[in-house]
Order: C-alpha cells, then sequence, then structure tokens
C-alpha cells in the first residue's frame, strides 16, 4: 500500500485582534499568524476498503470522527470520489489544547497528503476551501509559512515573516477552551488593541524588538485574569533576556522571541525547570520545496 509521511507545523499569533462578534457567533479577527519549527509528524497509508482509521502516540487526542484529522480524510474521499480508505497515525510533539493550533495542523496535513497520494490535483485554493470547513486555523496551515489572517481566520494574506528566529515556548498544565475564552471576551472593554499595519512592517522589517514590545493578543484580557500563571510565564520569559513574550490564540501557551541562540538556549533551560512542556524552536517559512 502507498504512504506519505508529513510534518504538521505548529503556528504562534504575533497579533491577535478582534473587531466583532457575527451574527452566526462567530467572531471577526485580524492577526499575523506564523509557523514554527515545532511539529508533528503525520503518516499517512492507503487502505483497499474505504474506512478512515486514527492512531496516535498522544493518548489525549481522539481516535474517531472526533479528531478533525478524520473529517478531512473523509471530506477528501467524497471530493475525490475514491473506493479506497485510509490509516492516519499522528506523533505528536505539538502540545494538545495548546493555542498552537495542532489539530488544525494534522488535518492541514491530511488535506494536502491525499491531494499527493491519491493525484487530485486541487489547487491550494480549493484544499483551503475544504479546509475551513472543518475549522478556521486549518487554510492558514495548509498555505503555511505566515500570513495576515482576516474573517474568522480564513481569510489569508502571506507575508514574507520571520525568518529562522529564535523562539522558546513554554505550556503550563492547564487545557483552555477556545470557545468559552472568546464566550467571555468583552470587546467594549478592550483599550490596549494591537496595531496590525504597525505590526506588519516590523514583521516585514525583521525589526525583532519593535515587534516584540508591541505584540498584543486582546484574547489574554480574559485568559490570564483566570489563569495568572500565564502572566507569571511572560514575565518569567523577559527576565530570561526575552525581547517579548505574548499568549498564542485563545492560550494557555506563552512565547518568547529571542535575540540569538545562546540566550533563547539559556531561557529554555531556566524555563524548563519550572514548565514541564516547554520548547525552543524556531519561525518558520515556507520553502519552495515544501509546496
Amino acid at each position: 500500500m502507498r504512504e506519505i509521511q508529513l510534518k504538521s507545523r505548529a503556528k504562534i499569533n504575533l497579533s491577535l485582534d478582534v473587531l466583532r462578534k457575527r451574527a452566526d457567533g462567530y467572531h471577526e479577527v485580524e492577526m499575523i499568524m506564523q509557523q514554527i519549527d515545532l511539529y508533528d509528524r503525520v503518516v499517512l497509508k492507503e487502505r483497499d476498503d474505504n474506512k478512515i482509521t486514527v492512531m496516535s502516540d498522544c493518548e489525549f487526542i481522539p481516535k474517531d470522527s472526533g479528531n478533525i484529522a478524520y473529517q478531512a480524510a473523509l471530506l477528501m474521499q467524497n471530493r475525490g470520489n475514491t473506493q479506497k480508505g485510509i490509516d492516519i497515525y499522528i506523533e505528536k510533539n505539538i502540545p494538545v489544547a495548546a493555542g498552537l493550533a495542532g489539530g488544525s495542523s494534522n488535518a492541514a496535513a491530511v488535506i494536502t497528503g491525499l491531494n499527493k497520494l491519491w493525484n487530485l490535483n486541487l489547487s491550494m485554493e480549493e484544499l483551503m476551501d475544504i479546509g475551513v470547513k472543518i475549522g478556521a486555523d486549518v487554510p492558514f496551515c495548509i498555505l503555511g509559512g505566515a500570513a495576515l489572517a482576516e474573517g474568522i481566520g480564513e481569510k489569508l494574506t502571506p507575508i514574507e515573516g520571520l525568518k529562522n528566529v529564535w523562539l522558546v515556548i513554554a505550556k503550563p498544565s492547564i487545557s483552555v477552551s477556545t470557545a468559552e475564552v472568546y464566550g467571555h471576551l468583552d470587546l467594549s472593554k478592550l483599550t490596549d488593541r494591537p496595531n496590525t499595519p504597525e505590526l506588519l512592517k516590523y514583521v516585514e522589517d525583521g525589526d525583532l524588538l519593535a515587534l516584540s514590545r508591541n505584540m498584543r493578543n486582546v484574547l489574554e484580557t480574559v485568559t490570564e485574569t483566570k489563569y495568572p500563571v500565564i502572566k507569571e510565564i511572560k514575565n518569567k520569559m523577559v527576565e530570561f533576556n526575552g525581547l517579548g513574550s505574548m499568549m498564542s490564540g485563545s492560550g494557555p501557551t506563552v512565547f518568547g522571541i529571542y535575540k540569538n541562540y545562546e540566550r533563547a538556549k539559556s531561557a529554555y533551560e531556566n524555563l524548563s525547570i519550572l514548565y514541564k512542556q516547554t520548547y525552543m524552536t524556531q519561525s518558520y517559512c515556507r520553502r519552495k520545496e515544501d509546496e
């Protein structure tokens, strides 16, 4: 049976603004998203029957239709009108329920992988249209690299992004419900919003200091209030020579930006003593060979 292996990358938000709540319950957002070099490994193995299975080394993710990687495979199966099935194996390295789009990234890997495995020849736009049916972050994970995301997160404008910038990521031992965070967000009380055009220029210019000092995530107003450990981690990141630190997505994961490898390594070593799920990685830019 044919098989394909893919890297399923995490993302961080370099900014996150919520503009308004829509009539359908979704929120209009404006955010700068950046992939990082922390990834799960997804293996897709073709089956002769039309069954879809999900397996993983991680006990915390669903192994049935509750996993959006399964839902992604079903959509691709229907789109390709194929009688083939697929075994999906997910080797988990990205923390679960962390604000790093781990699940969305797995679904994106299934969509792009099956497009290749089954020779469907769907365009990037067609793949992203399939992805948004199962999650707002899936189109970005299909696109890869870095982008300005608008709408519910599905309207994407690719940008150059940060190139090989050292990052330290730390997730406290709590889980956060994205729906709950958005549900408790009071848009009328938001005063410290990100200046997105300004931040885009800092990213484009590679001005890490200005970016780090001006990053904003309005969802911190909810998550930090409920979980003070997030503010604690942000402070530690800066204490250990980070240029700046912010929560990613709805949390609870926090990332810090570092000037060089040595400072990132020192921060990683100190933070990993305090927080079990601590990682040292770099920003990731999409390369031609990944397309």
